[in-house]
């Protein structure tokens, strides 16, 4: 049996089973190991625009490239910003495969004022939807997403979604080729 690595840019399990959970999908009769480390995003801890998030993204993986031998390097960055119809976050997914980068970006989730308001002044989302509902460190399971849609999507499923699109480019490369 054939087997892919996967190394993801973090360590929190969520990101790091969207990640195995996605590329899973496009070669089911492939073993899958999927690891997670610590990758810095060289941006501030809440990003807070969607440029801020991107950058995240791609330095985590480009990170992860640098430190090890994979098939796949994910990175799964998540931030918020603020829109003409309000604050909302996202996450930007990078995948590198070979020499070849897919960037994609999640499902947006509106937030509260409030919320938006704290994350202005410095807070970090996933403490202050903590304080909010009374949790302890959500970010790691559920998230926001969980918390704001009574459980009827999660961080994890959002992130898998995105993965599963983000993977398009590098698994028809033929078609994303510009000399088609």
């Amino acid at each position: 049996m054939q087997t892919l690595s996967i190394l993801v840019g973090s360590t929190n399990p969520v990101k790091i089973n969207a990640a195995k959970t996605a590329i899973a999908q496009y070669f089911p009769e492939t073993m899958i190991q999927c690891s997670g480390m610590h990758a810095p995003s060289l941006v501030p801890e809440q990003p807070m625009t969607e440029a801020q998030t991107r950058l995240g993204a791609i330095n985590r993986a480009l990170y992860c490239q640098q430190q090890a031998q994979a098939d796949f390097y994910v990175a799964i960055e998540g931030g918020v910003d603020s829109f003409d119809y309000g604050a909302a976050t996202f996450a930007y997914m990078v995948i590198l495969h070979q020499d070849k980068q897919a960037i994609g970006r999640s499902a947006q989730l509106p937030l509260p004022n409030k919320v938006y308001e704290a994350l202005v002044a410095g807070e970090e989302l996933g403490h202050v939807m903590d304080r909010l509902f009374n949790t302890n460190n959500i970010k790691q399971k559920g998230g926001a997403i969980g918390l704001l849609t009574q459980g009827l999507a999660s961080r994890e499923s959002n992130y898998t979604q995105a993965l599963v699109l983000a993977m398009a480019p590098l698994i028809n490369q033929d078609f994303f080729n510009d000399t088609l």
